[in-house]
């Protein structure tokens, strides 16, 4: 490959009107589908999170806890099957765009137990890097070896994909300019931290705001906590506004953007 791997995780609140159940935020969709053509950088793997087509829904039925009562095998599906239409939009976005987005299921081929990945089979994945295809993969419902079924969000495969095939960056496209001192979205005078370093990070873990939407993925904590391990091993994390037009151009290209780096 001609370049070291790049993961790009742009956020349900980027993705969707995460305040709308089920409404996809089409005029973002498609401007980030121009900046990463623009970009035109590989290899690359894009996850994108679940917004009001996930979160909701898996809330409702309470799926992050596991298979308590068989009722919720509906919501299971229900659950799974809103974030496949989602991801069908983005690919069907992507390609319009002349991306060679190519749709993962977690959930085909992902299993948990306690929540945390154990078994990934990453041979198909690797195979559709090396024909320089563009994997997308997104927030899902998977099977637990303990729990019976839960939910994987798409910063812990950011971090774990980062990390089993040593990628150089991690990109983060939320909906703020990165990681502040406090909520920005509640405290106007929240101060944006430009820099962090692994022992920062750590100090900042247990202070940080969750998201104001419902999110069963933990918000900006649960972020954070994800990363955490990628910049263990050295993998550097750029947090951004995805929804800012030209940073994802900017941050896949390399050029200085307002954000938050976290470096070991």
């Amino acid at each position: 490959m001609r370049n070291r791997l790049t993961i790009l995780k742009l956020g349900g609140s980027v993705v969707t009107e995460k305040n709308k159940p089920l409404t996809p935020n089409i005029k973002a969709i498609k401007r980030l589908a121009e900046e990463i053509h623009k970009a035109d950088f590989k290899p690359l793997i894009v996850i994108h999170g679940g917004g009001s087509y996930g979160h909701p829904l898996a809330k409702k039925h309470n799926i992050s806890s596991g298979l308590k009562d068989y009722s919720q095998r509906f919501g299971f599906s229900e659950t799974h099957e809103a974030m496949v239409n989602l991801n069908s939009l983005i690919i069907r976005t992507f390609l319009e765009h002349e991306i060679p987005a190519f749709s993962f299921a977690p959930s085909s081929f992902i299993i948990t137990e306690k929540g945390r990945i154990r078994i990934f089979n990453l041979k198909t994945l690797m195979m559709a890097l090396e024909i320089d295809l563009i994997p997308v993969l997104y927030g899902d419902v998977v099977f637990d070896n303990k729990l019976g079924f839960t939910i994987l969000s798409g910063d812990q495969i950011a971090a774990f994909l980062a990390v089993e095939l040593g990628a150089r960056r991690i990109i983060m496209g939320i909906d703020v300019d990165g990681v502040y001192d406090s909520d920005p979205k509640r405290n106007p005078s929240a101060q944006l931290i430009p820099e962090l370093s692994l022992r920062d990070l750590e100090k900042l873990i247990g202070k940080i705001g969750g998201s104001q939407a419902p999110d069963v993925t933990g918000g900006m904590m649960g972020k954070m906590l994800e990363l955490k391990a990628a910049v263990k091993h050295g993998i550097d994390v750029l947090i951004v506004n995805g929804l800012l037009p030209d940073n994802i151009y900017k941050a896949l290209i390399g050029e200085k953007v307002v954000g938050t780096r976290i470096r070991r």
